[in-house]
C-alpha cells in the first residue's frame, strides 16, 4: 500500500519544481493530485504525466493571489475527486518580475531588476507582487482547502512552502524573505485555528534547490559551487529532496505533528545560524 492510497491532494505551483515533484511523488504513494497552477498548459503535461504512470489525476488553473480562483480550485478538486485530504501550497515567486517558464528558457530569460532589489529603491508594487502571490497566495490557498476539510472525520494535512529564508535574510531579497517569514507564521496560526477540526498544518523550507525558478542561477558553475561550499552536505537539494519531506507531513506518518517547520537544506540553516 502507497502512504497516500485513498487520498486527494491539491498541488498549487504543480507545473514545474517543487510542485510538480510533491505532485508525481505524491501520485507515487497512491494518491489521486489535482495539479494547479496558473500555467493550465503545462499543468497538464504534469497531470498528463501521472496518469501516463498509472495514477490518477487532473489539471486546473489558478492564480493563489485570487480569492475566487482558489475557491473555484478547491470546488473542482471536490467535484473531481470527491474531497480533499491534503495540500501543498508550492506556488510561489523570487522576484516581481518572474514568470514560469521551463529551465532552459528560464536559464535564458529570467532577468532581474537591478535596481529594484534593495529595499530601499525597490517599488511598492513590486514589493506588493511579492507579498500579494507568496504570503496572501498561501492564505487563500489554504483557507479554500481547509473550508473542505472541516466536514471530515479524518480532517487533513495542509504544507506550505516556505524557504530557509523565512529565517535568514538576504541582501537584496527583503520582500522575498518578508514572504516567506510570513508563510511560516501563519502556518503556526492555521496550527492552532484548525487543529479543533484534525486538520494538521505544517511548513517545509527548503535550502538551494535546483528548480526551473533557480535556473537563472543555477546555470553559473561559480554561483553553484559558492553555494554547495555553504551547504554542509556540499550539494544542492532536488525537488525529489523536498517532495519526501512534505509527503511525510501530508502522510498519516505524521499524524501528531501541526504547526512544525522541516528544513530539508542540506544542513544549510544550521550551518548559518549557528
Amino acid at each position: 500500500m502507497g502512504r497516500m492510497d485513498g487520498k486527494v491532494a491539491v498541488i498549487t505551483g504543480g507545473a514545474s519544481g517543487i510542485g510538480r515533484g510533491c505532485a508525481l511523488r505524491f501520485a507515487e504513494e497512491g494518491a489521486s493530485v489535482m495539479v494547479a497552477d496558473l500555467n493550465l498548459d503545462r499543468a497538464n503535461e504534469v497531470a498528463d504525466e501521472v496518469v501516463g504512470a498509472g495514477g490518477a489525476a487532473q489539471a486546473v488553473q489558478v492564480d493563489t493571489a485570487s480569492e475566487e480562483a482558489c475557491e473555484a480550485m478547491a470546488a473542482a478538486t471536490v467535484d473531481a475527486f470527491g474531497k480533499i485530504d491534503a495540500c501543498v501550497a508550492a506556488a510561489g515567486i523570487s522576484h516581481a518580475g518572474y514568470v514560469s517558464r521551463d529551465a532552459e528558457t528560464q536559464a535564458t530569460e529570467d532577468r532581474f531588476d537591478k535596481d529594484d532589489m534593495l529595499a530601499l529603491d525597490k517599488s511598492v508594487d513590486s514589493w506588493q507582487r511579492v507579498i500579494d502571490v507568496n504570503l496572501t497566495g498561501v492564505m487563500l490557498t489554504d483557507r479554500a482547502v481547509a473550508r473542505h476539510m472541516l466536514g471530515s472525520e479524518s480532517g487533513g494535512a495542509i504544507v506550505n512552502i516556505a524557504s530557509v529564508a523565512a529565517v535568514t535574510a538576504l541582501k537584496g531579497s527583503a520582500d522575498y524573505c518578508v514572504s516567506k517569514a510570513g508563510v511560516w507564521m501563519l502556518t503556526k496560526c492555521l496550527a492552532i485555528e484548525l487543529a479543533r477540526n484534525k486538520i494538521r498544518v505544517n511548513a517545509v523550507g527548503p535550502g538551494y534547490i535546483r528548480t526551473s525558478m533557480s535556473a537563472a542561477v543555477t546555470v553559473h558553475d561559480g554561483w553553484v559551487k559558492a553555494r554547495e561550499k555553504e551547504t554542509p552536505l556540499r550539494r544542492l537539494g532536488e525537488p525529489v529532496d523536498i517532495a519526501n519531506a512534505c509527503l511525510y507531513l501530508a502522510s498519516d506518518e505524521s499524524s501528531f505533528v501541526t504547526g512544525e517547520i522541516l528544513f530539508p537544506d542540506g544542513g544549510l540553516n544550521a550551518h548559518v545560524r549557528g
